[in-house]
């Protein structure tokens, strides 16, 4: 394995499966679905798998932090104890490409000090976003603020250099 450093665009690649008679979006990227159609026509949408995944990243917990994570909307209380808020557009890009280039370095940051959760405001459920949402909702994923650092807590795949 080469470690290249941080990635430019921050998050991983967008994996499009062309093994079977359709394109099969296996894992959002930052290349929109509606780019990839443009190019190659009609791509179906690969579910949630039971069993090996075809793709690094399908997991439903993939790079969570240890630091429980929640997804909130603007304006939505934040959970008690101690945390940070990354709100869209104040601590976090409001901009797809931009925002996706720093999620994973913000998340190591926060993950190192000590807090109780890490609040982000949920982007907008569009195609622009539509890898950065996948990042997010997979950290979130069965992170609850109050079971933080317990050493019963399932095993969760460290986030990628940031």
């Amino acid at each position: 394995m080469l470690d290249g450093g941080p990635a430019i665009v921050g998050i991983e690649s967008t994996v499009l499966s062309l093994a079977g008679t359709e394109p099969l979006l296996l894992r959002p990227g930052v290349i929109p679905l509606p780019e990839i159609e443009l190019l190659i026509g009609p791509v179906r949408i690969a579910g949630v798998a039971d069993g090996p995944h075809a793709s690094p990243g399908m997991h439903p917990q993939h790079y969570r932090p240890r630091t429980p994570l929640v997804l909130l909307a603007a304006g939505d209380p934040t959970p008690a104890g101690r945390g940070e808020w990354l709100r869209l557009g104040r601590d976090i890009p409001a901009e797809p490409a931009a925002y996706a280039a720093m999620l994973y370095a913000a998340l190591h940051r926060l993950d190192t000090q000590g807090l109780d959760w890490i609040a982000v405001e949920r982007p907008p459920d569009t195609s622009e976003w539509a890898g950065v949402l996948d990042r997010l909702t997979r950290a979130a994923s069965h992170s609850a603020p109050s079971s933080r650092r317990e050493s019963s807590a399932p095993p969760h795949r460290p986030l990628p250099p940031s």
